[in-house]
């Protein structure tokens, strides 16, 4: 079982535990008054390191692949090759880049349906056979990449081109990325078997059509699915809608029944705290707050603020709400006042907090800055999904 970061504690005694089977208390960092009782901790796989990209939501899917592996009675011990999706979803942005006369995104960014697409079409690779670096030492870095391919790009899909040869382009933008990214495996030998990147994919148990997507904005009907219109949505994958209270039951329900959720979300906000290992939506604003109030808010316990509907479209409408980063919810807690948290793993790397690369999102925090949700269809509770028309 994934271990937990160093502040748990045990009845009487403080102890540093490898399980969470027995864990009663956690803090997000030394010298917090915050005192996490955990509710529901559900197994995942070690923290990784984006570093230098943002490929964050190739992280977040892939952790939660393997979440899902070990839920099926998979390789606990396993780590699926990130940079196996990045390879083959830069030639997928690209191709629409071009189709598309350069309106519309291109970049490192992308969404969970993209991971998606590739288990599907494409398949999965472990780490140890595909790490998408040619000095396996050093970060991942792709500022260079990502300028070339442009480059490369922008006169291609400038309008005032006549005519492009589209295969050469999309043979050039993949020979780019096989020289920076090292060439993805056509076939490969892992724990003394022969794969290819499609029968490895079976082999994990995972079926790309289990997995839905969810969102709640009132600027489609409710219990309909919509193209989310955010820019990483390069591809125009559809989220199911619904009202924000059924919204919020299917993610408690989903950890609560041992289901983790890949999550997309805004990370922008003053209450996300990076380094303290806390995102947090304080019920008194941020700009009647004093100095001392301000400093306090990540070692005392905040009353959190009522997030409803109205709010959170809001804010989605007024861009203080957009996909910034994608993350994996594997865990609920609540604090020493009974407010309800997510236990959320991070891919910032082990050194990022004092949580091991974990966080704790106040529910009010993941109702008003959610994007979009990844998880298997079963974990929707049935009524909900019957509304939305899901088998």
């Amino acid at each position: 079982m994934q271990k937990l970061n160093s502040y748990i504690a045990l009845t009487a005694a403080t102890l540093f535990l490898v399980t969470s089977a027995n864990a009663q208390e956690k803090t997000n960092k030394k010298g917090s008054e915050y005192k996490f009782t955990v509710v529901k901790n559900l197994d995942a796989t070690p923290v990784q390191n984006q570093n230098m990209t943002s490929t964050c939501w190739s992280f977040s899917s892939l952790s939660f692949f393997e979440s899902e592996m070990i839920r099926l009675g998979k390789d606990r011990n396993l780590n699926l090759s990130e940079m196996f999706v990045v390879n083959k979803v830069y030639s997928l942005k690209a191709d629409n880049y071009i189709r598309m006369h350069g309106k519309t995104n291109f970049g490192e960014g992308g969404g969970f349906p993209d991971a998606i697409n590739v288990l599907r079409n494409y398949g999965m690779v472990p780490e140890e056979i595909y790490t998408g670096k040619k000095d396996t030492t050093a970060p991942h870095n792709h500022k260079l990449l990502e300028k070339t391919l442009m480059n490369i790009l922008e006169p291609a899909a400038d309008e005032k081109t006549q005519k492009i040869d589209f295969e050469f382009m999309h043979n050039t933008v993949k020979s780019v990325c096989d020289e920076y990214l090292g060439k993805a495996p056509e076939k490969f030998t892992y724990r003394g078997k022969s794969y290819t990147p499609k029968t490895y994919a079976q082999e994990t148990g995972l079926n790309p059509d289990d997995y839905v997507f969810l969102t709640s904005f009132t600027h489609h009907p409710f219990y309909s699915s919509f193209i989310v219109e955010i820019p990483d949505n390069w591809n125009w994958q559809e989220a199911y809608n619904l009202p924000l209270d059924e919204f919020k039951e299917v993610m408690s329900s989903a950890i609560n029944n041992g289901y983790t959720i890949a999550w997309g979300a805004d990370v922008s906000e003053k209450g996300f705290m990076r380094a303290d290992g806390l995102a947090i939506v304080p019920e008194k604003p941020f700009e009647k707050m004093s100095d001392e109030e301000k400093r306090s808010l990540s070692t005392v316990p905040q009353k959190q603020l009522v997030i409803t509907q109205e709010m959170r479209q809001k804010a989605f409408d007024n861009y203080e709400t957009q996909d910034d980063h994608g993350m994996h919810i594997i865990g609920m807690l609540r604090d020493q006042n009974n407010t309800p948290y997510y236990y959320v793993k991070n891919s910032w790397g082990k050194n990022s907090n004092e949580c091991d690369g974990y966080f704790f999102a106040s529910e009010s925090y993941v109702l008003y800055k959610t994007t979009t949700i990844m998880l298997h269809k079963k974990a929707i509770p049935a009524a909900i999904a019957q509304k939305l028309g899901i088998k």
